[in-house]
C-alpha cells in the first residue's frame, strides 16, 4: 500500500546540469520532516526536459538517497507504450518501490488504448504501478470505469488523480475497492479526499512545508479533525501562491527564497513574472517561511 504524504520532488538544476548534492539534501530533509514517501521525475520534477539519461539518474539517486527508508514512487511514463516501458523496467531494476505512469499525452487514446498501455506495461514489469491521472496536461482523463478495469491487475495498486473532480474521485474509490490507492494529485483537495476514503497525496506543497502536509495526513489517521483542518486552511493561500504559474515555476522559486536550490529552470519553462514572484514572496513571509 502506498499512502501519506508523498512528496513529488523537484529536480533541482545548477548551470544547466542535475544538482545531485542538493537533490541528495532535498530528500534528506523531506525524510526527517516525516514525508512518507518521495516521487521523483514527475510533473514538478520537470520529467518532460530530463535526457533519459538524466531520468535514470535521478531515480538513481533517489533510491540510493532514500535507503529504503520510505517508499520511492519513480516516475516513469511516456506517450509511448515502449518508452513508458523501457523507463519502468530501469525504475524496477534501480530499486524503485513502485512506479507513477502518468496517462499517455498528446496521443489522446481511447480508454481501450489506454487500458492496454497501463495493461501493456503491468505485464512486462513487476513493480507495483500507480496510474497518474492529469487530464489538464494530458489531454485525455482516465475514466473510473476504465481505471476498475485496470485495478483487476494485480500491480496496478492505485492512482494519482489530479482532474479536480471529486465526484470522479469518489466514484474511483467506490468502484476500485477499499485495497487501491486513491492519492490526490492536487494538494487543495487532500483533506476532502481522504475524507471520502482517499489514501494521501503525491504533493507540490510538500517540498516547501512537508511538516505540514504530513501533519495533515497523520492528524486524520488519528481522528484529530479539527487539527487536520487547522492545517487545511494554514496551508492554503500557499498552495494558491505555488501555482499561480505553472507547476514548478513557483515551488522552484520558493525553494529558491528559502536557499535550497538554484532558480534553474528548463525551457519552455521559464522564471515567474515579477508580480507573481513578488506574490509569492508575500505569502512566504506570511507563512514565515522567510523574513
Amino acid at each position: 500500500m502506498i499512502q501519506g504524504a508523498i512528496v513529488a520532488i523537484v529536480t533541482p538544476f545548477r548551470n544547466g546540469k542535475v544538482d545531485e548534492e542538493a537533490l541528495r539534501r532535498l530528500i534528506e530533509e523531506q525524510i526527517m520532516a516525516g514525508t512518507d514517501g518521495i516521487a521523483p521525475c514527475g510533473t514538478t520534477g520537470e520529467s518532460t526536459t530530463l535526457s533519459h539519461e538524466e531520468h535514470d539518474r535521478v531515480i538513481e539517486i533517489t533510491v540510493d538517497a532514500v535507503k529504503k527508508r520510505v517508499p520511492v514512487i519513480a516516475g516513469t511514463g511516456s506517450n509511448s507504450t515502449a518508452e513508458a516501458l523501457r523507463l519502468t523496467k530501469h525504475a524496477w531494476e534501480a530499486g524503485a518501490d513502485a512506479a507513477l505512469i502518468v496517462c499517455p499525452y498528446y496521443n489522446r487514446p481511447t480508454q481501450e488504448g489506454l487500458y492496454l498501455h497501463y495493461r501493456a506495461i503491468a505485464e512486462e514489469v513487476p513493480v507495483p504501478i500507480i496510474v497518474y491521472n492529469i487530464p489538464g496536461r494530458t489531454g485525455t482523463n482516465m475514466l473510473p470505469e476504465t481505471l476498475a478495469r485496470l485495478a483487476k491487475i494485480p500491480n496496478i495498486i492505485g492512482v494519482k488523480e489530479a482532474s479536480g473532480s471529486i465526484k470522479q474521485m469518489s466514484d474511483m474509490i467506490l468502484l476500485c475497492g477499499a485495497d487501491f490507492d486513491v492519492l490526490s494529485g492536487d494538494d487543495i483537495f487532500t483533506l476532502p479526499l481522504l475524507a471520502l476514503g482517499g489514501k494521501g497525496v503525491i504533493s507540490v506543497i510538500s517540498n516547501v512545508v512537508p511538516g505540514d502536509m504530513a501533519g495533515m495526513v497523520d492528524a486524520f489517521a488519528a481522528g484529530d479533525l479539527e487539527k487536520a483542518r487547522q492545517l487545511h486552511y494554514r496551508m492554503s493561500p500557499l498552495i494558491d501562491a505555488l501555482f499561480i504559474e505553472t507547476n514548478p515555476i513557483p515551488v522552484k522559486a520558493a525553494l529558491a527564497m528559502m536557499g535550497k536550490i538554484a532558480y534553474e529552470l528548463r525551457l519552455p519553462l521559464c522564471r515567474m513574472a515579477e508580480k507573481n514572484e513578488a506574490a509569492l514572496k508575500k505569502v512566504m513571509q506570511d507563512y514565515g517561511l522567510i523574513g
